[in-house]
């Protein structure tokens, strides 16, 4: 229903986005992209009646190059990252989500990555891929939970195989904290709703390099939890 509230109300600039969005996609720089894809996305999100609280901008790294690592509560979780990062990022996503209208086109134009947790191989493709554009000097965005929690601000354990790309490109990680991101898709009620996001204090290459991925992925669960506890 708030995903009908935001094309609705914003329907005669629907085509201009979709347009926009895909030819900025096709021929503009990744800067210039992500920024209108912002501007649009800071739309839908006034317009479906969703306020956002964003906390800790000051603990994105400075330099490209870092993978953003959040809880995930719902479909609506990207576009908390669409509308406050201030740094461009491609994401890893299920590729059931793709056909969703606006968000398909998102996707194309910031050349995410589809994953099917299935097939091990298609994974490890994923995760190479990341990995080399990490390198290069692109950020990422990755649920390492693997699917959305559907236990409110409570997590699932997250997968040690979603940190290998980090690992392999020597990156800072970047746990993120959603608070009540389930609220915008997940109900069936319009009233305006309130989430937040908090950005933690990167964890660099050397805090981790001698660390398994498992235990990685228990770090960073922990981290983000003990911002989660206050709200449960």
């Amino acid at each position: 229903m708030r995903i009908a509230l935001m094309v609705i109300r914003n329907i005669l600039f629907v085509p201009y986005y979709l347009f926009n969005i895909w030819w900025l996609g096709r021929h503009a720089t990744k800067d210039k992209t992500y920024a209108f894809i912002k501007k649009v996305t800071k739309r839908a999100n006034k317009a479906g009646r969703v306020n956002i609280e964003v906390n800790g901008l000051e603990n994105i790294p400075e330099k490209d190059g870092f993978v953003l690592f959040p809880n995930h509560q719902g479909l609506y979780d990207v576009l908390v990252f669409l509308d406050t990062c201030p740094r461009p990022f491609s994401f890893v996503y299920k590729k059931e989500v793709k056909n969703v209208i606006l968000l398909k086109q998102v996707i194309d134009a910031l050349h995410s990555i589809d994953i099917d947790r299935s097939d091990l191989r298609q994974s490890m493709r994923v995760i190479q891929e990341m990995t080399k554009r990490v390198m290069a000097g692109e950020n990422f965005l990755i649920f390492a939970e693997g699917t959305r929690s559907k236990k409110k601000n409570h997590m699932l354990d997250m997968k040690g195989g979603s940190f290998k790309s980090a690992v392999k490109a020597k990156c800072p990680i970047v746990p993120c904290a959603l608070v009540d991101c389930f609220l915008p898709f997940d109900n069936q009620s319009l009233k305006a709703v309130d989430v937040k996001v908090f950005y933690l204090k990167p964890i660099m290459y050397e805090e981790y390099k001698d660390m398994t991925t498992l235990e990685i992925a228990s770090m960073v669960k922990e981290r983000i939890e003990k911002v989660l506890e206050y709200y449960n």
